[in-house]
C-alpha cells in the first residue's frame, strides 16, 4: 500500500489524535466534512480494532505491509507482543531523530535519515527503518550541522524522553535504554491492534 499523501489535518480529525504531535489539528473535535459535527455512529469491535491500528500506522508514518512485518517481529519476541511491537516502532532511527528534536516532525526525521545526513555510532545510515540498538549514539555528519531546518527544530524542542541523552554542542543524542510503555503515546491501545492481527 502507498504511503498517504493526503492532507494531515483530516486525517488526524478522522483518527481522532493528532499525528503531527503538537495538537493543532484537533481544535475542532468532531470528524471532518459537512455530516462531521453531528456523527454518532457507533464503530463495531472490528471498526475499533481498526481505527487503533490505522491511528499508530499513520502516527509513525508506514505503510501497510512494513507496519505489518513489524508487528510478526514483535510477537515472535519474548514478553506481551503489543509493548514489544511500541518500543520496536519507538526504537527506529527516523523515530529517534525526531525525539531527539533533529526535526519538526517523524516525515522530516525521515527525510533527513534518507538523504544521509544522519549516523549511528559515527557511521552514515540512511534507512529510515533501521532499528537502533541502546547505546548507540546517533549524530549528524559534519556538513549537515549547519542546516537550518536542524537548528530550527532544535529551538523548537520543548521535550526529551527519559530514554534518550542529548549534547547540544556535539548535536548528538545516546539511545540510553528501551522506553517503558508509560512513556509512549498514551492514546493508542496496542491490545486492540494484537487483537485485529490475531483474527
Amino acid at each position: 500500500m502507498a504511503r498517504y499523501t493526503g492532507p494531515k489535518f483530516k486525517l488526524s480529525r478522522r483518527l481522532g489524535v493528532s499525528l503531527s504531535g503538537t495538537g493543532k489539528e484537533l481544535k475542532r473535535a468532531f470528524p471532518p466534512g459537512q455530516h462531521g459535527p453531528g456523527q454518532r455512529k457507533k464503530l463495531s469491535g472490528y471498526g475499533i480494532q481498526l481505527q487503533e491500528k490505522q491511528k499508530l500506522r499513520h502516527m509513525y508514518g508506514l505503510g501497510e505491509k512494513q507496519f505489518r512485518n513489524l508487528f510478526d517481529k514483535a510477537s515472535n519476541m519474548q514478553g506481551i507482543s503489543g509493548e514489544n511491537f511500541m518500543i520496536l516502532l519507538e526504537s527506529r532511527l527516523d523515530n529517534l531523530v525526531y525525539r531527539l528534536g533533529l526535526a519538526n516532525s517523524r516525515a522530516g526525521a525521515r527525510q533527513l535519515v534518507a538523504h544521509g545526513h544522519v549516523t549511528v555510532n559515527g557511521k552514515k545510515v540512511d534507512i529510515p527503518s533501521y532499528t537502533v540498538a541502546t547505546g548507540s549514539v546517533i549524530g549528524l555528519r559534519e556538513r549537515s550541522r549547519g542546516l537550518s531546518s536542524i537548528k530550527e527544530a532544535l529551538a523548537n524542542r520543548n521535550f526529551l524522553p527519559n530514554y534518550l541523552e542529548f549534547n547540544d554542542s556535539s548535536m548528538e543524542g545516546k539511545y540510553i535504554r528501551l522506553p517503558e510503555r508509560s512513556e509512549l503515546p498514551q492514546e493508542i491501545d496496542e491490545k486492540q491492534i494484537v487483537e485485529f492481527y490475531s483474527r
